[in-house]
């Protein structure tokens, strides 16, 4: 059980309920059966697969067998780049795509098959899609996306990280759009089968999980609370609260974007903590357990992708959101190939005198003269009175602001903010940046053509106000407890609530079939009890799930100060 007195965890973990984590080629090559055999090792592009390789076949040669390595992206069909690849919509869209609806088997003209060598040899298959050689072992190599994203990102890795495209420089938009969908569906169709999970983090010494060890660890955890690992990304207009309160270390000067729980991208922590760990895919628990995660209601609406995310924007010391809004439900569908949309909310953790937060247009704002002056803006550099179309309110701290897809919306400087919105998070469609330049003196690209197409323009003035910057209701309450609706509105699928407990006092909830997400708002923490998980310690500024199969449980407060806890569920799925 974690402690009660420790502060916020960046590393949070769970022991495996089988098993245990090891580390090194040799340890993984250990529990290879004996004889001849064929071993596939799939994973995603953005691994040094030619390391893998190496350190594997040594092991192998080491522990006294032949071995001889096929590399699976040499039998890749020569346009199959192209096969794979997202589609913009319009053709010629340099920002946006659809997801790649596309399959690994789609590389391929004839998928290899790889003949056993005599007496106890292996042949080992390596790289995306090497699970479809129909092998005798299938081990799953993984990096958690975090280390490609900011790679590309900064020029890190060698050309060729994306899929099926040898020799070329890595690209974010590839990432993204095709390569993640498409791996990501790969990945989740062969978990059932896989024989060793591998972590990729140390080359030299990857740590790893037996198969079935993984599977039953994954069981366990959907019936109590799980913390996801955190991160935090920086961007030009990045702070720096959570360098100086969490004690991030910020990789270009500022911690912008915290991922406590994006699903796509967050990863759970499996090992002893003075051990080997291998981080493990979060959707995964949503892969093969979907009901005891989501809920049944929650899966038949959203099959098995894990519809709200929890994030902080760190502006504490940085500067300005870009104004932007995201797309609206049909767009998304029709034009991004979304199922659903990115409604937002903000909800305002921390913030500097006099900041503020930009949401919804003013009474006389006119969207003709907006355009004209964005595009003023990118040809000029003139800069846009934004007060003239978007409101900004007080960033009050304990304050949700709604952002239903099509507001204009964003945090000013001097705030620590926490998203709790839909998932999807690729869509943000930017009209102003503020005449900011990167690192390169490059301008930020504005997809403005995106932004008007989904501009709400129904809701301005003081509807904005009433519908989007709404006041606590009281849900129910019970001595030294409440539990307040702080924000819901019709079109949007999920509620935020907020738990206010009193030092002394302790609140019994219910997932009752749908899961819940928790994170401190402020007091130091929380202790969440569980029927069949024990007790599991949220500190302050930590998120955790409650899967829909925890049923009910209880929260009780830690130290001498008044807690709130910011909960999310899904209320009309």
């Amino acid at each position: 059980m974690p402690s009660t007195s420790r502060s916020y965890d960046a590393n949070p973990s769970y022991e495996p309920v089988e098993g245990q984590v090891v580390a090194g080629w040799p340890a993984a090559v250990a529990g290879l059966p004996a004889g001849p055999l064929v071993l596939s090792v799939d994973g995603p592009a953005a691994l040094d697969w030619d390391a893998l390789a190496d350190g594997l076949a040594a092991a192998v040669r080491s522990a006294g067998r032949e071995v001889r390595l096929v590399d699976v992206r040499h039998h890749y069909e020569p346009a199959a780049a192209d096969r794979v690849a997202a589609r913009p919509v319009p053709a010629d869209d340099p920002f946006f795509t659809p997801l790649s609806e596309a399959r690994v088997r789609d590389l391929f003209g004839v998928v290899p098959r790889a003949d056993r060598l005599p007496d106890a040899g292996i042949v080992v298959v390596f790289g995306p899609g090497a699970g479809l050689c129909e092998p005798d072992v299938l081990w799953y190599a993984d990096l958690p996306k975090r280390y490609a994203e900011a790679a590309v990102a900064h020029g890190r890795l060698p050309v060729g990280v994306n899929l099926a495209r040898p020799g070329e420089p890595g690209d974010l938009v590839r990432l993204f759009y095709t390569d993640w969908p498409v791996l990501d569906r790969h990945r989740d169709a062969h978990a059932t089968r896989v024989d060793r999970w591998i972590d990729m983090q140390d080359v030299s010494a990857p740590a790893s999980l037996d198969g079935a060890a993984l599977r039953s660890t994954l069981e366990h955890l959907v019936r109590g609370p799980v913390r996801t690992r955190p991160y935090f990304n920086s961007t030009p207009w990045g702070g720096q609260w959570a360098a100086s309160e969490l004690g991030f270390t910020p990789q270009a000067g500022n911690t912008a974007l915290g991922y406590e729980l994006i699903a796509p991208e967050a990863g759970v922590l499996i090992g002893e903590r003075s051990g080997p760990q291998v981080e493990i895919p979060f959707q995964l628990l949503c892969v093969l357990h979907p009901q005891a995660m989501l809920g049944e209601e929650v899966h038949r609406a959203f099959g098995t992708s894990f519809p709200i995310r929890f994030d902080y924007l760190d502006t504490v010391g940085g500067g300005n959101l870009s104004l932007h809004c995201h797309p609206q439900e049909h767009y998304m569908r029709e034009v991004f190939g979304w199922p659903y949309t990115q409604h937002e909310t903000y909800y305002v953790t921390a913030s500097e005198p006099g900041a503020r937060i930009l949401l919804g247009l003013t009474e006389d704002a006119d969207p003709d003269v907006m355009r004209r002056q964005v595009q003023d803006a990118i040809a000029h550099g003139t800069p846009i009175p934004v007060e003239d179309h978007v409101q900004t309110h007080p960033a009050t701290v304990g304050q949700l602001f709604m952002i239903p897809a099509g507001t204009p919306h964003a945090s000013g400087a001097g705030n620590l903010v926490l998203e709790v919105s839909a998932t999807p998070y690729l869509y943000s469609l930017r009209f102003y940046d503020w005449l900011r330049k990167d690192a390169a003196g490059a301008s930020r690209p504005l997809p403005y053509a995106h932004g008007f197409a989904n501009l709400d323009t129904t809701r301005r003035g003081e509807d904005v106000t009433k519908d989007l910057v709404q006041q606590p209701r009281t849900l129910r309450a019970g001595e030294g407890w409440r539990e307040e609706v702080i924000g819901a509105l019709p079109e949007m699928f999920y509620a935020v609530h907020r738990l206010v407990v009193a030092p002394e006092a302790d609140v019994a909830d219910d997932t009752a079939g749908r899961f819940h997400i928790l994170n401190v708002a402020a007091g130091q923490g929380v202790v969440i009890e569980t029927r069949d998980a024990g007790s599991h310690f949220l500190a302050f500024a930590e998120t955790v799930t409650v899967p829909a199969a925890a049923g009910p449980y209880r929260i009780s407060p830690v130290g001498s100060a008044e807690v709130h806890v910011v909960k999310a569920l899904v209320v009309e799925p």
